[in-house]
């Protein structure tokens, strides 16, 4: 077998979700369509991989001993064998209920070996004669077929070979050097065995690869690492859909713990009605908005939705010299003393993806804190109700948003301080929201997250449309040289 990446290394790898264990569910939150567009971009960036790492191709060594008239029994060997250049002409991918069809027809090859023949001359003295030299083979209506049959495993992907073969239909033959008699021969016994080790040569690679895949594919991890806190479960949900114009594949999607101690609860689907009705695009991903819910849900049971306020841009409210006109109280009880903000979500951030826009609602508790000495002592607790909008952005891979204020409203929790007028305290507090709490939110929204992309495939020139309960990307695809690295960490793993 040729040691390097055959074609189907490369169709299979590039159907299949990127992904580095989670636990698998049932439900389905992310999936992936690639059109008729896509598929042919594919087939086409397939060929041409699968040319480089099927050439050369070496053919098992050929020996034939024959009797020819008035010579007498002739051994000759074929050795050195080689295919090199495929041209393909026509070629085309066709999903379906069996699986994914793979065709190239009317190719060309070139081949090329040496030969050597010997045989005995004479009666009472035979001497042998021998000679050797060079061929060089045209290789014509070179056809090659494989179906490859796909479906869930326990969340990875199983592939399968339903058929596979392979068919030369003609060979021109060139030899350099030897007898007269020679070239006949050679055509006459040496042809169907050439077409026939051509043949069972390119199958057999192809088998093999086949299992090697397979074996790749079930090795593969079930979630992509977002940071130390979180990982997104990429497990596949249900077989792939196959028609004869598109293959989609459904993926869980959800957030989940990297230390597995927090699991998502159920959420609604609504993939069914998040769809990319632009064919003009290779490649529809259509993501529910419990992606979103689980991710504020993961973050805000581990912690990470409360934070220590003790820089702003207006360095003065964070003294209480800044509040003396705003709440006279505090500055009289503590003059001149430094302060932080303790900010502390309560529950997590409510999410709502509508045709119109993301809305966002997020319950905030904000804890005043005066600083003596070092003693923190906690003031005021204001509750603050913030709505927002959302606007998702693509960058490369890497799904990104951020967030703009709309309105809030604030009530007084508890004060230390006597009665608060929160007329007047809320244009300061809206400061603190607008440049302290968005800014350092949208910071941590526009790091994003990666979509399960194989590497050396980028999205391009994406358009992002908000649906009813989620959002739908659609999408042509770039490709960079990565993706031969990409495979040899496949095999790596």
């Amino acid at each position: 077998m040729n040691s390097k990446t055959p074609l189907i290394l490369f169709l299979l790898i590039s159907l299949t979700t990127a992904t580095t264990t989670a636990t698998t569910t049932n439900s389905t939150h992310i999936s992936f369509k690639i059109s008729s567009k896509g598929l042919n971009f594919l087939k086409n960036l397939l060929i041409s991989k699968a040319i480089t790492s099927l050439t050369p191709l070496n053919i098992p060594q050929i020996q034939q001993s024959k009797k020819i008239p008035l010579i007498g029994n002739v051994f000759i060997d074929l050795s050195n064998v080689t295919l090199h250049q495929i041209n393909v002409s026509k070629s085309y991918i066709t999903p379906g209920v069996s699986g994914v069809a793979f065709i190239v027809s009317g190719a060309t090859a070139n081949l090329s070996l040496n030969w050597y023949y010997s045989y005995f001359s004479g009666f009472l003295f035979p001497i042998q004669v021998s000679d050797h030299g060079l061929a060089s083979i045209q290789v014509e209506g070179l056809q090659v077929g494989l179906t490859l049959g796909l479906e869930n495993q326990e969340g990875k992907l199983k592939l399968s070979l339903v058929e596979c073969g392979c068919v030369v239909e003609d060979l021109i033959i060139k030899l350099e050097g030897g007898a007269s008699w020679l070239y006949q021969w050679f055509v006459d016994v040496f042809v169907e065995r050439i077409e026939s080790a051509v043949e069972e040569a390119i199958t057999q690679n192809l088998r093999e690869a086949t299992i090697q895949l397979d074996s790749s594919l079930q090795s593969l991890p079930q979630s992509i690492p977002i940071d130390d806190v979180a990982s997104l479960n990429v497990s596949i949900v249900d077989d792939p859909v196959l028609t004869n114009s598109s293959i989609g594949l459904q993926i869980n999607g959800l957030f989940t713990a990297s230390n597995q101690t927090w699991e998502p609860k159920p959420y609604d689907q609504h993939l069914e009605t998040l769809l990319c009705d632009d064919a003009s695009k290779m490649i529809g991903i259509s993501i529910d908005e419990a992606v979103f819910l689980s991710a504020s849900d993961l973050y805000f049971e581990a912690g990470y939705l409360q934070w220590i306020v003790d820089k702003i841009p207006d360095q003065c409210l964070l003294n209480t010299v800044g509040w003396r006109f705003i709440i006279p109280q505090l500055y009289k009880k503590y003059p001149n003393d430094d302060m932080n903000m303790n900010v502390m979500l309560t529950r997590p951030p409510a999410i709502e993806i509508s045709p119109q826009n993301i809305h966002v609602a997020v319950n905030v508790q904000l804890t005043i804190n005066v600083l003596e000495g070092d003693e923190t002592i906690p003031v005021v607790c204001i509750l603050l109700e913030i709505q927002a909008s959302g606007l998702v952005n693509i960058r490369g891979n890497t799904l990104g948003g951020k967030v703009k204020l709309d309105d809030f409203q604030m009530t007084l929790e508890w004060s230390k301080v006597g009665n608060l007028k929160m007329f007047l305290i809320k244009p300061t507090i809206w400061t603190v929201v607008e440049t302290v709490l968005l800014p350092y939110t949208n910071i941590r929204l526009w790091k994003g997250f990666p979509l399960p992309m194989i590497r050396g495939f980028t999205l391009a020139n994406a358009k992002i449309r908000y649906l009813d309960s989620g959002l739908v990307i659609c999408s042509d695809v770039a490709y960079s040289d990565d993706l031969s690295q990409a495979l040899t960490d496949v095999h790596r793993q």
